[in-house]
């Protein structure tokens, strides 16, 4: 990680995160949390490399957990699982009086092929009813606002591990909306994967510092695919658009009833995804962007007929350019 963030991005004491203006309406300081957890050396390993830069001091401990402070940037250390320390920032805010404006997760990535990658993702699983339980954290039917930075930390992500020599040996991604913990705050998963090798490697860390994207002010819902949802990464690499909730195609229940309609959560998961993302890029303009390949056309008709109900705009990838 440290050969990472050097390459690209000085010093974390002169992190292009901070703005050490930024409060909340009522004064208070509004913060950004990185979160790491000491039994993942995938979430570990970068959180020592980022301490290891100059400006870090302690801070409060929450509960049981250490905090390290540098500026407007919080860092916090536990023992536990990342995808069960649900509300961690409401935590926070409670226990400091300062107000988490966004949440970043350090985490290791698994996968059946077990090909190395860098993975950013947001986190939810709108698509779960309420009687299913969610099998890695959150709660059915609940997605946290996406956050602002994974568009531009994908790519940057990609040129840093680039001229690193990490690709092609590792693949750099975008995963679908999926796992938990609960969260209010814009939050994002930044992973390595996918095996315990690949966790431990110190040059595949994430870089942890890069300012808010001021593009387009297009956001890009995206609507089916697989969970590495590729057609939606091909236009957030190539274009200067935001990243809202990324919807795979199992995260898209639907059963044809046939007179009685399309059942399904699917109607479910996308009214959440939407909304949250609203909610996360205030006066942004969100364009659905769908996966046409992974539909059959019973299931695309559905879906743009909820879409337009909804006044969801779709877009093709040329509308966000």
């Amino acid at each position: 990680m440290l050969r990472l963030l050097t390459g690209r991005l000085t010093t974390f004491s002169s992190l292009t995160f901070c703005n050490n203006n930024r409060f909340s309406k009522n004064k208070r300081l509004m913060v950004t949390l990185i979160v790491a957890t000491t039994i993942d050396p995938a979430s570990i390993g970068p959180a020592s490399a980022l301490l290891s830069m100059p400006g870090w001091h302690p801070g409060p401990f929450l509960q049981d957990m250490a905090s390290f402070v540098n500026k407007d940037v919080r860092l916090l250390k536990h023992d536990y699982s990342n995808v069960r320390e649900d509300h961690l920032d409401k935590r926070w805010e409670a226990a400091t009086g300062e107000v988490v404006d966004e949440v970043i997760f350090l985490s290791r990535h698994t996968a059946a092929s077990n090909r190395p990658a860098l993975t950013i993702h947001p986190i939810g699983v709108p698509h779960l009813r309420e009687d299913e339980v969610p099998p890695a954290g959150g709660k059915p039917g609940w997605a946290a606002p996406p956050n602002a930075r994974i568009g531009p930390w994908l790519r940057l992500l990609k040129v840093i591990a680039e001229s690193h020599n990490l690709t092609p040996e590792f693949e750099v991604t975008l995963e679908a909306t999926h796992h938990g913990p609960v969260t209010d705050s814009p939050t994002m998963f930044v992973e390595i994967g996918s095996t315990e090798e690949y966790w431990k490697r110190q040059d595949a860390a994430q870089a942890i510092a890069l300012v808010r994207n001021n593009g387009k002010n297009k956001i890009l819902l995206g609507v089916g695919g697989g969970h590495y949802v590729p057609r939606h990464m091909d236009i957030v690499l190539k274009d200067d658009v935001w990243v809202g909730h990324l919807l795979s195609g199992y995260s898209l229940p639907m059963e044809d009833n046939g007179e009685a309609g399309i059942g399904g959560t699917w109607r479910e998961a996308i009214n959440v995804a939407y909304e949250v993302t609203k909610a996360a890029f205030p006066g942004g303009e969100i364009l659905a962007h769908l996966d046409q390949k992974s539909f059959k056309s019973w299931q695309k008709n559905a879906i743009l007929g909820f879409l337009k109900e909804k006044n969801i705009n779709v877009g093709k990838p040329q509308d966000f350019r």
